[in-house]
């Protein structure tokens, strides 16, 4: 699709989070070959690497993947605006700006989700990056505060800072972010859910665009959340149960819905057209090892994949080999 400085709501419905070392070209592709019309995100990258780095390894991304936003981390408005319109100019059609990660690297580099604490530095940056890229919109994902942040007028106050530079989309991780004595594994899963606070968002103000995040882990889920807000975002239930993205796909835009086996299929071209560039096969199937999971021969898919796409000349026979375990009659204790 095009980029458009609207976003239109269909779009919005289904969101697939930026994950880091995960949401790569490769993992994009396969998504988009599951969902035509999930808006996909890349994993967060800092400005700086963008300005200054291998943007072709950093912004790689095939055609097939539009709808596709690039998520930036950083905190320096001249610098994210500089990023920004270098994303542009390669394609991306929408830039989000992290305010929701809560790693010790990011916080070091004061990024993330402690930039919640510095909502007029967010809106300048907001400000900087819608100038300098007006034909794309410019997003933030946040949380709903940091450590003891409790108050829901503390939270709209960040959002309404941010809103007044321009922004009209949100994406909600529905918790708070522990900036001490939480590893960001425990971040996703301690600190309480409270989608009601997004909820409350859309409600007071509407004109803004809220998507939610967090905690979302299957297909009824995801649909109760469409009563509330413009739209939902997986991130990990996406990743590890893959085909949960082919279900919503058909649930919410209509469809046929395909079986694993032919989506895998119907993922062959771009794989050999990425073992001719030279690309090994591990770093494509690494993304497919959930496509089967909880079902018949989901393991033995798995350990196909596991232990022979690193070996030289691995091609997609092996997929072929590890999809044909899966078509079998299966052994009762293979249903994993």
């Amino acid at each position: 699709m095009p980029a458009s400085p609207v976003i239109a709501s269909a779009e919005l419905k289904l969101s697939v989070a930026p994950m880091m070392d995960w949401t790569d070209s490769h993992c994009r592709v396969f998504h988009r070959v599951l969902a035509p019309h999930a808006r996909l995100y890349s994993e967060m990258v800092h400005a700086n690497a963008v300005v200054l780095g291998d943007r072709a390894r950093l912004l790689a991304m095939d055609p097939c993947e539009h709808t596709v936003a690039l998520q930036l981390g950083g905190s320096e408005p001249a610098l994210l605006a500089q990023a920004a319109r270098i994303a542009a100019d390669w394609g991306f059609d929408e830039i989000n700006l992290n305010c929701g990660c809560p790693s010790d690297r990011v916080q070091a580099g004061r990024f993330g989700a402690c930039l919640m604490r510095e909502p007029a530095l967010v809106a300048e940056s907001v400000a900087a990056m819608i100038a300098a890229v007006p034909e794309v919109p410019v997003t933030v994902k946040c949380r709903l505060g940091v450590d003891d942040d409790h108050e829901f007028t503390h939270f709209l106050r960040f959002i309404d800072t941010i809103a007044e530079a321009g922004c009209r989309m949100f994406v909600v991780h529905a918790r708070n972010a522990w900036l001490k004595g939480l590893s960001p594994k425990e971040n996703r899963e301690v600190p309480p859910l409270r989608y009601d606070w997004a909820y409350r968002l859309k409600r007071e103000r509407p004109d803004l665009r809220v998507v939610v995040n967090g905690g979302i882990a299957d297909a009824d889920e995801a649909t109760a959340h469409l009563e509330h807000v413009d739209g939902a975002m997986l991130g990990r239930a996406a990743y590890h149960t893959p085909y949960l993205l082919h279900e919503l796909s058909v649930r919410w835009f209509g469809g046929v819905q395909r079986s694993r086996g032919d989506l895998l299929r119907a993922y062959r071209p771009y794989v050999e057209s990425q073992l001719a560039r030279g690309v090994f096969l591990k770093h494509i199937t690494r993304h497919l090892l959930g496509l089967f999971s909880g079902q018949p021969g989901g393991r033995a898919f798995r350990q196909t994949l596991s232990e022979g796409a690193h070996k030289p000349g691995a091609d997609w026979s092996l997929v072929e080999r590890a999809l044909s375990l899966t078509e079998r009659e299966p052994a009762l204790h293979d249903h994993t």
